[in-house]
């Protein structure tokens, strides 16, 4: 895998804790903009109202490990006993064909996407409050036990320290319009537009 040498792509990655409104963030910005979005794939279960394909590739443990092994993931990580990757295939032909790439990825995988493509937007969202994290989390419906839950919340302060260093830049999502208009004025700076 190189990085892509087309100045009319761009990789843009879009983290923050569990809970922030990445997914809602990333949907509207697809809307207003044409981005293409990457379907991550994953090892945990899928959650009330989910889709295979749609809000993630929901893959066994076995078909995980074997298509890490053929080298067919961007990144990857292991995230609350869970495999996350980002399929590098589709990535690169959406890349190739001059997309705007949204990767809706953890830190760890920023971090480790950014080593490939040096060029990518790394963009962290914040909540208004910390306090409105463990709401959102147990509002979600994805059947997460307590335990897990507060992992989750304990992991979001390790999370933004982590960003605070490395990303591009720090959005807070205090209101949604702002928030996904802040992250496309950020994107077409980057691209140009």
């Amino acid at each position: 895998m190189t990085q892509n040498q087309n100045n009319n792509s761009r990789l843009i990655v879009i983290s923050g804790p569990s809970g922030v409104g990445k997914s809602t963030i990333c949907k509207q910005i697809v809307e207003k903009t044409g981005a293409w979005l990457s379907v991550s794939a994953t090892t945990r279960l899928i959650g009330e109202g989910e889709l295979d394909g749609r809000e993630y590739i929901f893959l066994t443990r076995e078909k995980f490990d074997a298509r890490l092994k053929n080298g067919e993931f961007l990144e990857h990580a292991e995230v609350f006993g869970n495999l996350y990757g980002t399929p590098w295939p589709e990535v690169k032909q959406a890349l190739d064909r001059n997309r705007i790439v949204l990767l809706e990825i953890d830190v760890q995988g920023a971090l480790a996407a950014k080593k490939i493509y040096t060029d990518a937007v790394l963009i962290f969202i914040l909540p208004p409050r910390h306090g409105d994290l463990k709401e959102r989390i147990e509002n979600r419906g994805r059947g997460e036990d307590d335990a897990t839950a507060n992992k989750r919340l304990g992991h979001a302060s390790n999370e933004t320290a982590q960003a605070r260093q490395h990303y591009d830049h720090m959005v807070t999502n205090d209101k949604l319009d702002h928030a996904v208009e802040e992250i496309i004025q950020i994107i077409n700076a980057k691209t140009g537009e």
